[in-house]
């Protein structure tokens, strides 16, 4: 069966699979040296590979690769590429954005959705570099900053992908997109406007049969990062009562590294609450950038907790108490009624 020319959603999909089973980085990890946990890969099959920053002499210890630039300014710079399996492979080789996913976590954009940011502005000789066993090779390429590139982070990432054939659990012939990459921090000169928002915050609460055990609180709130660079910070809930009696606390929630633009959903459960007919619950932000902390940002929301096993007790116990004084008060009104006839008879 002929393979397909572009990757399908099955295809994806059994490449988070094989990148997850083979225990290899993560595209948006880049460690120096291949992870100790990459030779599983020969007992799956996959390729094994690593990318990491490099020179035209090789390796130079970096992490990542990380610039402060101006506007319309240049630069060449290498990334090495290494072939960790017993037979050659062909890597595709380029620059792509980055983002903040869904979870917080860290991500690069799939295959077929091009660059618009710091990815289209890194350039290679060419795409396709084939890379012997056991050897590497220092691929250079060129970083060039627009001159009307905005000031603040950039941050995107350099991918050495393989595609390889794989055969489903439906005996579907499919090729596999498998990418390391190497992160780009690029920080473009300009005014720095780092700023932090909690968007919303939504308390749920679960009323409890008995009062004094306490119920649950759910408090799940969103953060922003509306600036033009990278924060990082942590999280608390406060959750109080009538009249700002505190009630519960949580222990700040570290929160992860948010891009420009990215958001991430923080739910915080809190047990044995008391419901006192009125709860508040209110987020502390704390965040910070990579040189200086911010402002906190506070933002709360509350929740209806009525004490129905009291309330109901206090009805049945009113309710009981008005049938008691209409009995006493029913024998009185009969004779006074009584007495009145008669007056009016005489």
């Amino acid at each position: 069966m002929p393979l397909p020319t572009a990757l399908s959603r099955a295809s994806v999909a059994l490449a988070a699979a094989l990148l997850a089973a083979t225990a290899l980085p993560t595209p948006a990890d880049a460690a120096p040296a291949p992870s100790p946990g990459v030779g599983a890969a020969d007992r799956t099959g996959a390729a094994r590979w690593s990318v990491q920053p490099s020179s035209a002499k090789g390796p130079t210890g970096r992490n990542y690769f990380i610039y402060d630039l101006a506007p319309g300014s240049t630069l060449t710079d290498h990334v090495g590429i290494t072939n960790l399996g017993d037979r050659p492979l062909t890597f595709d080789v380029y620059g792509t954005d980055a983002y903040t996913s869904a979870d917080g976590a860290f991500a690069l954009l799939p295959a077929d959705q091009p660059a618009t940011d710091v990815g289209s502005w890194i350039r290679f000789e060419r795409r396709a570099w084939t890379v012997p066993p056991g050897k590497r090779v220092d691929i250079p390429f060129r970083l060039a900053v627009p001159a009307d590139a905005t000031p603040g982070d950039h941050t995107g990432g350099v991918i050495g992908s393989v595609a390889r054939a794989r055969t489903t659990a439906d005996g579907q012939r499919v090729l596999v997109d498998q990418r390391l990459a190497a992160r780009v921090h690029l920080r473009v000169d300009g005014p720095v406007r780092p700023a932090v928002t909690v968007e919303s915050v939504d308390v749920s609460y679960a009323n409890p049969v008995d009062p004094f055990a306490g119920g649950d609180l759910v408090v799940r709130y969103r953060v922003r990062n509306t600036g033009n660079v990278r924060v990082t910070g942590s999280g608390a809930v406060t959750v109080a009562g009538p009249f700002g009696w505190e009630q519960a606390r949580t222990s700040p929630t570290d929160l992860p590294e948010l891009l420009p633009g990215g958001t991430v959903t923080v739910t915080e459960r809190i047990t044995g609450v008391p419901p006192l007919l009125r709860l508040t619950a209110e987020v502390d932000l704390a965040a910070a950038t990579t040189d200086t902390a911010l402002p906190p940002v506070l933002r709360s929301a509350g929740v209806w907790a009525p004490p129905w096993v009291p309330l109901a007790l206090l009805a049945v116990a009113g309710g009981w108490g008005g049938l008691r004084w209409w009995r006493r008060r029913a024998p009185g009104e009969a004779t006074r009624a009584t007495v009145d006839a008669g007056r009016a008879t005489a």
